[in-house]
């Protein structure tokens, strides 16, 4: 069974998210307008790296999102 986490870590956790989720965009855009071949190719790695990172966070998160205190730890 997971430890819970404090839900100041979960808010860090879904602000890592929401930055991994803009480091997609940004590199998916790079690899649909770059005109350098080699550009795209790292536009679309980075987004595929990104895109890794989001789906661990997004599985720890909704693991730990069920344990985590709904109240402020004293």
């Amino acid at each position: 069974m997971h430890q819970p986490i404090t839900a100041k870590e979960l808010e860090y956790i879904a602000d890592s998210l929401s930055n991994e989720d803009l480091l997609m965009k940004q590199n998916a855009m790079l690899a649909s307008a770059a005109s350098n071949q080699a550009l795209k190719q790292i536009g679309q790695q980075m987004m595929h790296t990104h895109q890794q990172h989001y789906q661990t966070l997004m599985q720890s998160f909704q693991q730990h999102q069920s344990l985590a205190p709904t109240q402020p730890q004293q």
